[in-house]
C-alpha cells in the first residue's frame, strides 16, 4: 500500500524576489517607492541647504506681518494694517467666489446650449454652434481682457447719474447703477438683527460670520428637508397606487413660508446705492474686475460644457424619445424627464473637469486686478517679502484643496444619479 504525502514546501530564499514570479511584481514596486523617496528627499534637502547659504531658511513667520496693501473686492473686513495671512485668506474668499459663480452660470449657459445645438431649428442650431466654435478656440485670457474693455469704454460714468436731466438713470425702479466702475446693486439688510458671531481671537484670522445669515441658511436647510420628505411620501404614494399627489405648492410653502416670516421678524429691507459726490455710495458694488471675470470663465467654460451636454443627449438610444413620445410626452417633458437623466452618468465626469479647469483659470484675475489668492499671497505678498517658496507651496495647497473639495462633492452627486442596475 502507498501512502501519498504532501510535497516538502520549498524554502524562502532572496533569489525568489527576482527570479520567482509571486515576488517579483511586489520587488519591483518597493524599489520604485525607495528611489522616488531618495529623490524627494536629495530634492528638499539640497533645496533646504541652497536656501540656507542665501539667507532665507524656510519661515511663515511673515504671514503675521502687516500686508500693507489694500484688496478692492473683498468679503470680509480688512485693510492696509491686516497681516498677510488676512489678505491670503480674503484672495481664498475671493478665488471661491468666483468659483462658485463661474461654475453655476457656466451649468446654467452650457445645458441649454448644448441642448439648443441638438434643435430642429437650422437658424438656432447654427448660432449655437457660432457660439461654441468662437469661445472655446479664443483664448480665456483674450476674453478676459476683452470683457473688461468692453465694460470700462461703453458703461457710463457715474458723473453721467449727476443733474436734472442726467445722461443715464438707474435700472430696476432706481435701485441698480451701471457704472464703468462696476455695478452698485442693494444690499440687504436687516433693522432687528440678531448680531454677530465672533470667529477666532486672532488678529489675522479674526472675521464675524452674520446671525441673521446662519438663521436664514438653517431655515432653508429645515425647509429643503421637510420638502424632500413630501417629495419621498409623494414617490411612494405613486409606486403603491399608480396615481402622484400634487405636491409642489406644499413643497413651496414649507420652503417659503418660513422663510418670509423669518425675514419679517428680522425687519428685512434693502439699502439702494445713491450718488453722493463723485460716486455712488451705499449698496453692493460690484467691480468690473469680478464682472469681467465672471462673465469671460462662465461663457468659455460654458462652450466645453455644452458639447459634454450634446454628447451625453446624443449617447441615449433614440428608442428612449420614440417611447417617451408614444406616451404622449411634449418635446420638453421628454427632454426633462427622460433623455436628460439618463444622460448624467455620461455628462458629470466631464463635466468636473471643467469645474477644476475654470477654478484654476480664475488665477488668470490678475490680468483684470481681481485679487484672488493669486493676486494676494502669490502676487502681492510674493514681491513685498521675497518668500517665493513659501508663498508657491501655499498657493499649490490652496488650490489642490479646493480642486479636491469640487472632485469629491461632484463624485458624491454622481453617485446619487447614476443607474442603479437591478
Amino acid at each position: 500500500m502507498t501512502t501519498l504525502t504532501d510535497p516538502p514546501k520549498e524554502s524562502f530564499r532572496l533569489s525568489m524576489l527576482i527570479y520567482d514570479t509571486r515576488y517579483r511584481s511586489t520587488t519591483i514596486q518597493v524599489i520604485a517607492l525607495i528611489g522616488f523617496l531618495i529623490l524627494i528627499g536629495w530634492l528638499i534637502s539640497n533645496t533646504a541647504q541652497n536656501l540656507q547659504d542665501l539667507g532665507k531658511e524656510p519661515s511663515f513667520g511673515f504671514l503675521l506681518e502687516p500686508a500693507g496693501y489694500d484688496i478692492n473686492q473683498r468679503l470680509i473686513e480688512y485693510d492696509s494694517r491686516s497681516p498677510h495671512l488676512r489678505a491670503a485668506f480674503v484672495g481664498v474668499l475671493n478665488t471661491l467666489l468666483i468659483a462658485a459663480l463661474g461654475c453655476a452660470l457656466a451649468t446654467v449657459v452650457g445645458v441649454l446650449v448644448g441642448v439648443l445645438r441638438l434643435s430642429k431649428n437650422w437658424l438656432v442650431a447654427r448660432i449655437m454652434t457660432v457660439y461654441v466654435e468662437m469661445f472655446r478656440n479664443v483664448p480665456v485670457l483674450l476674453w478676459i481682457v476683452l470683457f473688461m474693455a468692453v465694460l470700462i469704454e461703453t458703461l457710463p460714468a457715474p458723473s453721467a447719474f449727476r443733474g436734472d436731466d442726467p445722461e443715464s438713470t438707474m435700472k430696476l425702479f432706481e435701485s441698480v447703477a451701471f457704472t464703468n466702475r462696476g455695478i452698485y446693486v442693494p444690499e440687504p439688510l436687516f433693522s432687528r438683527s440678531l448680531g454677530d458671531l465672533h470667529l477666532f481671537g486672532s488678529s489675522a484670522m479674526n472675521f464675524d460670520i452674520s446671525l441673521d445669515l446662519l438663521a436664514i441658511i438653517a431655515v432653508l436647510a429645515a425647509g429643503w428637508w421637510v420638502a424632500r420628505r413630501i417629495r419621498v411620501r409623494a414617490d411612494a404614494i405613486q409606486e403603491k397606487t399608480g396615481d402622484r399627489p400634487t405636491t409642489w405648492y406644499l413643497r413651496l410653502g414649507v420652503v417659503l413660508v418660513p422663510l418670509i416670516i423669518l425675514l419679517v421678524a428680522l425687519g428685512f429691507h434693502l439699502g439702494y446705492p445713491a450718488l453722493k459726490g463723485f460716486n455712488f455710495q451705499g449698496g453692493t458694488h460690484m467691480r468690473n474686475s469680478l464682472i469681467a471675470l465672471w462673465l469671460a470663465l462662465s461663457l468659455y467654460t460654458a462652450a466645453f460644457v455644452a458639447e459634454i451636454v450634446r454628447a451625453g443627449i446624443m449617447a441615449i438610444s433614440h428608442g428612449q424619445t420614440e417611447a417617451a413620445a408614444a406616451l404622449g410626452l411634449r418635446p420638453r417633458r421628454i427632454m426633462g424627464l427622460v433623455i436628460l437623466p439618463q444622460a448624467l452618468r455620461v455628462i458629470i465626469p466631464p463635466l468636473i473637469s471643467q469645474y477644476l479647469n475654470l477654478t484654476k483659470n480664475s488665477s488668470l484675475a490678475i490680468a483684470v486686478g481681481y485679487m484672488d489668492i493669486t493676486g494676494t499671497l502669490m502676487g502681492i505678498t510674493l514681491n513685498q517679502t521675497g518668500r517665493e517658496l513659501e508663498t508657491v507651496l501655499l498657493g499649490m495647497l490652496i488650490y489642490l484643496s479646493i480642486s479636491l473639495l469640487i472632485s469629491v462633492v461632484m463624485n458624491w452627486y454622481n453617485n446619487r444619479v447614476k443607474l442603479v442596475e437591478r
